[in-house]
């Protein structure tokens, strides 16, 4: 078939970047980025650039599965016999329990025109406020700051303002592993403008502090503290606009009465910073010419998420660094559509275009505009509380989509123990292999990224249209067909004889539907359509109807929705997180992204060559915390928080300060025994409902495993995935993960207390090919040993060592270079640590620096010792000439082997 280009958008973070998809027309060839799209102009990060590598068809939903019972197993149904079931318990519930007996979760992954057929299904129809979507765990303390400070939801920033800013200040995001194409942009803005000054603020030193100019390394939780101490010294220095806050704003007084307590002394203190860091980013912050704050999930993760971000607009108030070029603030989405949710009311608490479903008049503008009497008046429940629901049994049928609770969630031992009880569960999902799909009574084959159709948000305001390329795999369908479908046959039940509610064909008329709800609203995209934006390109609302332009930025005027037209100052005292270190749980446990993961890795763990970077779960500790331990790096340690325990493997990392802890947050039980969120706690703001995932007191207690396991098998990834997880089940300690590119493969690596029985590593050496064939076998059955590697056509197709490990990474970089000489294979069994002699010298390249290009960091060090700097680098290896998401790390490594300039004499 012949190749054909369909332009469309990323499905990772929410810088929404424009991608070219490459197709046959059945299958995705290949991706690069969109030049002519102004989020990204062309370039991606190593996430996007691999779209087409991820999503493999072992791992999908293909068709509809359906059980009639909790302990028996879900077998193949068809889609009507499928959805009329889930009508039918749906309608009866509703009958027996009422509306709010029903919920559901819903995603920012999802596309505008699903969450729009969502929510009209659930408030129109069914009559409940209970809908709310995993943005709730993401970016609804931004959406409550931006509420209270300025009047509505809106970030009023543009992507150019990165270029513009004088003075940047990062908060609480690792922006460089997060939003990478964003970080390019400031990287070269920074280049060229050496006098931008750019602060970061960050427990951690990332990646993203490398660029900065000042980096304060806060404690965790003190953000209002610090932005108070600002706002002080602001004051204090008459470093403020007070025309600005004359004309425009409202609320000083009762703050300056609050901020005048936060002196320097006091908040360097709380904060564990100099009084002169403090002293120099607040006068960063009062002198530049411009100032623009760019914040994530370390401000909003938290129980004080709004009063962190209402604090940190108040910093733009009193400069009067709001609506115009390179200033600002401006919050940096985690989703590729949660702008898109919260415009359409995808959280409990809204409704489409931006109103509020605890006011009367909001309900019934939107109930007249749909046509049925009332909305539901009873507050819907958000993530936290809706899973506890499920959990007590008020929440009778749950339909969760394009989501993964039993993963990201936090406390997932009551998460999970709540969908196991819940009477109905319906998953609509693209991926069958994701932790929730284990607790589905119903699982509905969704489409996914590349094959369905319509809008998405990005953090910019700016609306781009997705197009399909492909058509889905087997049965799966788009989401808002799949939700329109099912409302149909439900409202044949709960209002027979009426005219429908979702006499939708297309997504097209589902957004023309919704943005007459935008109509005169803050948001007003009136004038848009998916014709519109492909004749004009992707458009910023507003965008109202008849404008040719939409609007970079906001509030230029001075006026702000609010009742007064002013902006208001928040006086929000700091109050310290949820969970303090103390003498049981001595450490603070933060959490974050890696470079080359995307949250739960439903998408981005399917694609082996995303694991070259980091390969398994692993708990940064300081050096000091290694050694009041008495651990060293590789050690497995049990690390326990309030509400449950995982074992996993430690490391070394100076970037982490002394009583603190870090680890990623993608790792699920899918691929890490327990999962991270088993251990994060499920407190929330009291405002935005938005958990502290990022802040959770813990502490580390040894554990004694002797007999430790590792295996790796090439060929059907997903396969093996899902039939040798559940054998590891027995062991103390399991870590999976994905390893190669070309000859994609799974690694194991376990450990226990005690060898376990025969019979078990049997049944995984059924699994790994390795009982029978061209198998290499040493067994020492008295000290628990066993060793098994296959060899066929010269080169090792999988290993299993068990009970003694020594040799698995020489053998496992054999395995990579796809040789195994007769010269080592005597020795392939034999506990070496290392290849004898010089026989395997030149073998592996260590972890993969540069994901783009295949380097390893082994290439780069030698690179570097012959002399070459970074531009040479790029030259000579390609490393950092695409995404650039490796060019820090390049960076360190060329100042820690620099060689000393010799003196003059």
């Amino acid at each position: 078939m012949s190749r054909q280009t369909t332009a469309s958008t990323c499905c990772y973070c929410g810088v929404g970047c424009g991608v070219l998809i490459e197709h046959d027309g059945e299958r995705i060839l290949g991706v690069s980025g969109d030049p002519a799209h102004p989020a990204n102009f062309g370039k991606l990060c190593s996430k996007g650039s691999t779209l087409h590598l991820t999503g493999d068809l072992a791992a999908r939903a293909l068709y509809p599965e359906l059980r009639l019972g909790k302990n028996l197993a879900r077998g193949r149904t068809d889609w009507d016999s499928a959805l009329d079931h889930a009508a039918h318990v749906f309608a009866e519930t509703i009958a027996e329990h009422g509306p709010d007996s029903v919920a559901f979760y819903i995603s920012g992954q999802l596309l505008t025109e699903d969450y729009y057929a969502f929510n009209k299904l659930a408030r129109a129809l069914v009559g409940t406020n209970n809908i709310d979507s995993n943005s709730r765990l993401c970016m609804s303390s931004a959406v409550v700051g931006y509420k209270r400070s300025l009047g509505a939801d809106a970030p009023p920033c543009s992507y150019e303002d990165l270029e513009l800013s004088d003075c940047v200040m990062i908060v609480g995001s690792n922006m460089a592993y997060a939003h990478p194409i964003l970080f390019r942009r400031l990287e070269e803005a920074k280049s060229r403008r050496q006098e931008m000054k750019i602060i970061v603020i960050d427990p951690r030193r990332t990646d993203t502090c490398d660029l900065a100019d000042l980096h304060l390394a806060i404690l965790p939780g003190t953000d209002v503290a610090l932005f108070h101490g600002i706002l002080h010294l602001l004051l204090w220095e008459d470093w403020i606009d007070r025309s600005f806050i004359k004309a425009h704003t409202e609320g000083l007084a009762d703050l300056k009465n609050l901020v005048r307590d936060y002196t320097p002394a006091m908040v360097a203190q709380l904060c564990g910073i100099s009084v002169e860091q403090l002293h120099q980013c607040a006068e960063w912050i009062g002198t530049s010419p411009s100032f623009l704050s760019l914040w994530c999930m370390g401000l909003n993760q938290s129980t004080a998420g709004s009063a962190k971000n209402s604090a940190l607009i108040n910093l733009h108030l009193a400069t009067g660094q709001i609506g115009r070029p390179g200033a600002g603030p401006f919050s940096l989405t985690g989703q590729p559509n949660a702008m898109g949710g919260r415009e359409t009311g995808s959280l409990s608490n809204l409704l489409p275009g931006h109103r509020e479903a605890a006011n009367p008049e909001h309900r019934a503008e939107v109930a007249d505009y749909w046509g049925v009497d009332q909305l539901p008046a009873t507050t819907g429940l958000s993530a936290i509380e809706l899973f506890d629901q499920v959990r007590s049994g008020k929440i009778k049928a749950l339909w969760i989509a394009c989501t993964n609770p039993a993963q990201s969630m936090p406390d997932q031992a009551a998460v999970r123990e709540a969908l196991q009880a819940c009477p109905f569960v319906v998953l609509q999902e693209a991926f069958r292999t994701t932790e929730t799909a284990a607790f589905a009574d119903l699982l509905l084959p969704a489409a996914s990224w590349g094959e369905k159709e319509g809008s998405v948000t990005n953090s910019e305001r700016r609306i781009s249209h997705v197009r399909r390329a492909i058509n889905a795999p087997g049965e799966a369908r788009p989401d808002w067909a799949i939700t329109v479908d099912f409302a149909q046959r439900l409202e044949k039940r709960l209002r027979p004889g009426q005219s429908s509610l979702f006499a939708f064909d297309t997504p097209a008329q589902l957004f023309d539907e919704y943005k007459q709800l935008t109509r005169g609203r803050d948001l007003d995209l009136s004038g848009i359509s998916h014709a519109l934006i492909d004749q004009l390109g992707p458009q910023q609302w507003p965008f109202r109807e008849g404008a040719t332009v939409g609007t970079a930025r906001l509030y230029v005027d001075g006026i702000f929705p609010t009742e007064s037209g002013r902006a208001r100052f928040v006086a929000d005292p700091y109050r310290a997180a949820k969970e303090l270190r103390d003498a049981r749980y001595p450490l603070t446990l933060n959490t974050g992204r890696l470079r080359d993961q995307w949250h739960g890795m439903s998408r981005t763990g399917t694609a082996a060559q995303l694991f070259g970077h980091v390969n398994e779960a692993v708990l940064s500790l300081h050096p000091d915390e290694l050694t009041r331990h008495r651990l060293q790096a590789g050690d497995l340690v049990s690390l326990k928080s309030r509400r449950g325990s995982l074992i996993v493997a430690v490391d070394s990392d100076d970037s982490v300060r002394p009583g603190q802890a870090f680890l990623p947050m993608h790792w699920g039980d899918r691929f890490l025994k327990g999962g991270v969120n088993t251990l994060t706690q499920p407190a929330f703001d009291p405002l935005s409902k938005q958990p502290e995932l990022k802040h959770s007191g813990v502490r580390l207690e040894a554990v004694n495993l002797p007999w430790q396991l590792f295996a790796l098998v090439e060929g059907d990834v997903q396969q093996h995935l899902e039939t040798l997880r559940p054998l590891c089940e027995a062991f103390a300690y399991v870590s999976l993960s994905l390893t190669g590119r070309e000859r994609p493969a799974l690694l194991i690596r376990a450990a226990s207390a005690v060898a376990p029985d025969p019979q078990l590593l049997k049944a995984i050496d059924e699994q790994l090919g390795l009982i029978e064939g061209p198998v290499l076998a040493y067994d020492d059955p008295r000290r628990a040993i066993g060793k098994r590697v296959r060899i066929e056509n010269g080169r090792i197709t999988a290993i299993r060592l068990a009970g003694e490990t020594l040799a698995r990474h020489w053998l496992q970089n054999l395995w990579l270079e796809g040789r195994a000489d007769e010269q080592l294979r005597r020795w392939l069994l034999a506990p070496l640590s290392a290849p004898p002699g010089n026989a395997g010298a030149a073998v592996g390249g260590g972890k993969t620096l540069c994901n783009c290009m295949n380097v390893s960091q082994r290439a780069v060090c030698a690179g570097i010792e012959r002399g070459l700097d970074l531009q040479g680098l790029k030259k000579e290896l390609g490393c950092g000439t695409q995404c650039g998401s490796c060019v820090p790390e390049i960076k360190r490594l060329l100042v820690a082997t620099a060689q000393p300039v010799a003196a003059i004499s």
